[in-house]
């Protein structure tokens, strides 16, 4: 078990930058993720399977991949030092739900079978405890996200079914407003939660699943906030005062997150990092919406080529801002600093998103990042903490709770969302 355990520690020194050998963030890094393991919030990568290799997923070798088209694979995480991950089982919001149960099945079904094909690397957990006894065996431990409510189609019983998959979390939303939910990006219908949606955060309580506020609208995460009894999670998301899109989590949530005992995940999509990307990719997206319009208005409409010449032109005109691991940083910093050092931890985005900052292209790079805190004079504890303390107590906690309601009846008297 000690080989196993250590395996990965000279791959982690080695993904750290060629200076290493005399850099002593290095040896502090990997004495703090020998005790704590390294917890990412959320990775599309079952999902990016399925895309992109459809049904070669299953039987392809994942050890190496290209890292032009895969953010991960098992050797990069085993250099990055990942102790612990949530895949995400994310399924396109444009479906109609009971395509989206299917679909998050088939995804669920990927998850397990890098469990079940590679029991080297990775081992199924649900709970605190068993993260960290698969950590201490040299394991990646495995974790599920649903990263969507309409993919429980309007179901108690589909959400205690994926429970009893090993679902940790759901996503109240993704991009879409749902039955009984409002989106962060989508026009609101309920002021936040419906009766309903109040009822499925009292269900996650009950089982045990954290209540993921990524993605929801600001009055979502007032409601939930206010309805669940453990604390919430944020598993990809940034500060908003640095970046001002409703995908991240202002001050004045930072403050209630805390009060709560919750954790934000920080996110490495660009346009939620960087305030000058998000406002250059709004601009990118009306100039294809102004060279492409149906019917009549796009200037070029009908003629792709001349659409293309002309984003072109546009982009050489306009070039993209540079995203950097710093401003990552400073957004790890923030939370930090307006919420406190319990109450932040990772969760990448990694295949999930195009534009990543610079020095973060892969899961062989969160080193690099923990490095850039370090040398901004972060400790040894508060880095264990943003690595996988605070979620760990986060899942704990959550336990507890659980615990504490099981002699209340399953959820299935509550009115459905469609009533």
């Amino acid at each position: 078990m000690t080989i196993l355990r250590f395996a990965a520690l000279p791959l982690l020194l080695a993904a750290l930058p060629l200076h290493a050998a005399s850099d002593p963030y290095a040896a502090r890094i990997a004495k703090i993720l020998k005790a704590t393991p390294l917890i990412d919030g959320h990775n599309d990568w079952p999902e990016a399977l399925g895309e992109k290799a459809k049904d070669k997923r299953w039987t392809m070798d994942l050890t190496r991949l290209d890292p032009t088209v895969y953010h991960s694979d098992i050797d990069r995480l085993r250099a990055g030092g990942v102790g612990g991950q949530f895949w995400s089982v994310w399924v396109s919001a444009d479906l109609p739900q009971l395509q989206q149960v299917k679909d998050t099945l088939d995804q669920i079904g990927m998850v397990h079978s890098l469990a079940a094909r590679y029991p080297q690397h990775f081992r199924m957990v649900t709970t605190a405890a068993q993260l960290r006894a698969a950590h201490k065996a040299g394991r990646i431990a495995s974790l599920i996200g649903v990263e969507g409510g309409g993919q429980i189609d309007d179901s108690m019983a589909v959400l205690r079914a994926y429970r009893q998959l090993g679902a940790s979390y759901l996503t109240l939303t993704h991009s879409r407003t749902i039955d009984w939910a409002d989106s962060a990006t989508d026009n609101p219908a309920h002021d936040g939660l419906t009766p309903f949606g109040e009822a499925v955060v009292h269900e996650l309580n009950r089982l045990g699943m954290l209540v993921d506020l990524s993605h929801v609208s600001e009055a979502t995460m007032l409601d939930a906030l206010r309805v669940t009894k453990a604390p919430v999670i944020f598993s990809h998301s940034n500060a908003r005062a640095l970046c001002d899109t409703p995908r991240n989590v202002s001050d004045a949530l930072l403050r209630q997150v805390a009060a709560n005992g919750g954790v934000v995940m920080v996110n490495f999509a660009a346009q939620y990092v960087s305030e000058a990307r998000r406002i250059w990719g709004a601009d990118r997206s009306a100039e294809i919406t102004r060279n492409n319009a149906p019917p009549f208005g796009g200037l070029h409409i009908g003629d792709p080529t001349g659409a293309a010449k002309a984003l072109a032109a546009w982009e050489a005109a306009h070039p993209e801002p540079v995203t950097t691991i710093a401003q990552v940083a400073d957004h790890i910093d923030h939370i930090a600093k307006i919420a406190g050092h319990d109450h932040v931890g990772i969760g990448s985005d990694f295949d999930g998103v195009g534009a990543l900052p610079q020095g973060l292209g892969g899961v062989q790079t969160y080193p690099a990042l923990l490095a850039e805190l370090m040398r901004r004079g972060w400790t040894d504890a508060d880095i264990a903490k943003l690595a996988g303390e605070n979620v760990l107590r986060v899942m704990a906690t959550a336990e507890k709770v659980a615990a504490g309601m099981q002699s209340e009846p399953e959820g299935n008297a509550q009115p459905t969302a469609r009533e």
